[in-house]
């Protein structure tokens, strides 16, 4: 399987036509049909359903777009690397974290780094736990913000002194709102909207809000508080999520502590065996720096 054969495909599976695809890549129609049924054969699987009304993907074909995205992106990282191999003050640096105020350790590192050296460009990608270990793994990201229990066979950590605490996010017009703090048993009946996360086996689970987590009244999942957010300011529910991570100012929401709730410890983690780039060399050494004050 050729690399730029890939290109080939993602260019098709994107116009959705051999034609645009054939004009975007300066290629003839022919060619371009004769190298991705070279690829069908290759693979033993068809990628494309053609039909009247255009080219779609089969599942075979949506699974190689997602791998092919995937090696482009590495290929590009890679690219950009060791053309800047010489410029020790230039770079890129990608990390991907869940939402925390916490987070905010990494801002003050990438200021750092920053100041220290202008060339360097940092990228955020956005996501749950899964979401930040499978982009870690697959080596899309240099750095990882988690929240939990880390496998320290799989990835270092720098462990932060901060922890997140579970609250319960709620219309002001709630009758729960008239209370200080809320207990599981004050939930019992309520509609809750919960992170994705703590319905999933080996991570945390709900067992500390309920001994049957089963009978719990979910209203929704989400993996982002914004969209968690919107479900309880329409009155969906109240929102299981981290203290102070929504903006509630001017939306009539509050917080309330959640009693019982499990602290979870805030890491930093890395993959083990891998070399790190200079710019990210150097934004480990800010982090350190912060985390170590």
């Amino acid at each position: 399987m050729e690399f730029r054969v890939l290109q080939y495909f993602l260019a098709v599976a994107r116009e959705q036509s051999f034609t645009s695809a054939a004009d975007y890549l300066h290629l003839s129609q022919p060619t371009l049909s004769r190298q991705l049924k070279d690829l069908e054969e290759e693979l033993g699987k068809p990628l494309f359903i053609r039909s009247n009304r255009g080219i779609s993907l089969t599942e075979e074909g949506l699974i190689l777009r997602k791998r092919a995205e995937e090696m482009m992106q590495l290929m590009r990282q890679t690219q950009d690397e060791i053309a800047k191999a010489d410029e020790t003050t230039a770079g890129d640096v990608y990390i991907g974290a869940g939402e925390s105020t916490v987070n905010r350790v990494l801002a003050r590192a990438a200021r750092k780094v920053k100041e220290r050296c202008p060339g360097i460009s940092f990228h955020i990608a956005s996501g749950n736990f899964e979401f930040v270990t499978e982009r870690l793994n697959k080596g899309l990201i240099d750095f990882g913000m988690v929240y939990g229990e880390v496998d320290s066979m799989q990835f270092h950590r720098l462990s932060l002194p901060e922890t997140n605490r579970f609250a319960v996010l709620m219309r002001e017009d709630s009758p729960l709102a008239q209370k200080e703090s809320i207990s599981p048993a004050d939930l019992r009946e309520q509609p809750l909207i919960v992170p994705a996360t703590e319905l999933r086996d080996g991570r945390g689970g709900l067992t500390w809000l309920s001994r049957e987590p089963g009978k719990l009244h979910i209203a929704a999942t989400y993996t982002l508080i914004f969209n968690a957010t919107l479900l309880v300011e329409e009155g969906l529910g109240c929102a299981i999520c981290y203290e102070k991570l929504a903006n509630i100012q001017g939306n009539g929401l509050c917080y309330r502590p959640l009693k019982g709730a499990p602290e979870h410890p805030c890491n930093i983690i890395w993959k083990k065996y891998q070399t790190l780039s200079k710019p990210a060399e150097k934004f480990l050494a800010c982090l350190r720096e912060i985390v170590e004050l």
